[in-house]
């Protein structure tokens, strides 16, 4: 028998960044379901969108929606056919249990947001009488999520389907292998060398001096103190996965103890490193930001008058609430705007440093000496 002592078994990094096909995929086609109150987003998503039939259209938000944590991957994967074909060959029964067993880890916090429950419920749910009864389906899931965002008609369906996992395995295998082979293989190719610059250009930053959520306020450029961002310290490991298509937004997927953390394809700040296709695709994420009347109105409502509630925004200049929502969402998901909770509400001020360094980010790259923002 060997000395164990001789055996090394490599240390996996707590922070560290990778392409990640299967998450980084399958996150795209999750931003089809999300792009119309998440503006901003890159133009193949409104495209695809756009070319899909209807009968995909439904398809893409059932599965991705309805039978989510059916299909969430749950390791990494070196290519997305792999992660389809892992996918295909799994008891359809368990691809069931994994749905009610990541909605059983859920609860609602005192804020009514959804977060993972720290310790198991008190009183579990057996999965028989769920599948029995669509209305207490239904309640179960109101359980663990805010009503408004329950899709009543896509989970009632998708109950249909809980009930019958060889049907809900072939229909989630063949519905993303279609969305693979006519619209995702080809956009992977055409953008993997600019997502393989991303990370090649953070994987020279030294994570050893960061907490996680320091880690996150790097690669996101601006700081972050809402808690969704720092519960990322109860994981044991956090990879960052560069993006063409999440826009100034960012996408999460977490395994048992590893946060997959999306963002928009860039360079780190102060890099140093010439990199045009990245500096480009973030110059196009600040400059749509800005490519709006509204969105400038609120930009300079904020200068004159300082910090202001979402409420006192949307009645200054007469925004509806879903418009106001969509357009504070993407200034603060850019970082032209800085929010935080104040007495109940989100309060919004102006981060000019956001806005002059996106003049000098334009203004370098289009007549040279280009520098990192």
């Amino acid at each position: 028998m060997p000395n164990p002592d001789f055996i090394l078994v490599p240390k996996v990094p707590t922070l560290s960044v990778a392409l990640e096909p299967a998450y980084n995929i399958l996150n795209s086609f999750l931003l089809i379901n999300k792009s119309e109150y998440l503006q901003g987003l890159g133009e193949w998503v409104t495209k695809t969108k756009a070319a899909l039939t209807p009968e995909q259209l439904h398809n893409n938000e059932l599965v991705l929606y309805g039978l989510y944590y059916a299909c969430e991957p749950d390791r990494s994967w070196p290519t997305f056919e792999a992660y389809l074909d892992h996918l295909a060959t799994q008891d359809p029964i368990l691809l069931r249990d994994r749905v009610f067993n990541a909605y059983k880890s859920l609860i609602l916090n005192e804020d009514g947001h959804t977060v993972l429950a720290t310790e198991p419920s008190s009183t579990p749910h057996e999965i028989q009488p769920l599948l029995d009864d669509v209305d207490a389906f239904l309640a179960f899931l109101g359980e663990r999520f805010q009503q408004k965002s329950i899709n009543v008609k896509i989970e009632t369906e998708a109950h249909k389907y809980l009930n019958d996992p060889p049907a809900l395995q072939t229909l989630i295998t063949s519905h993303l292998r279609d969305m693979w082979e006519n619209y995702g293989a080809s956009e992977w190719e055409r953008v993997k060398p600019i997502l393989q610059a991303s990370v090649d250009a953070f994987q020279q930053t030294d994570f050893a001096t960061l907490s996680k959520s320091e880690a996150v306020a790097m690669v996101i450029g601006k700081h972050v103190d809402d808690c969704q961002y720092q519960d990322y310290e109860k994981f044991k490991r956090i990879v960052f996965v560069p993006s063409a298509h999440v826009g100034p937004y960012h996408g999460k997927f977490k395994t048992e103890d590893t946060v997959y953390f999306l963002f928009g394809a860039r360079s780190p700040e102060g890099a140093g490193i010439n990199m045009p296709d990245l500096s480009r695709a973030e110059i196009l994420v600040r400059v749509t930001a800005l490519a709006d009347d509204n969105r400038l109105r609120i930009l300079k409502l904020v200068h004159d008058e300082g910090e202001l509630r979402s409420r006192e925004i949307m009645e200054k200049l007469n925004l509806s609430q879903s418009a106001a929502s969509r357009h504070l969402k993407q200034l603060s998901a850019t970082g032209y705007l800085n929010e935080r909770r104040c007495a109940g509400s989100k309060c919004y001020a102006l981060n000019a440093k956001q806005i002059e360094n996106t003049l000098k980010a334009i203004s370098g790259f289009l007549l040279g000496n280009e520098t990192n923002f």
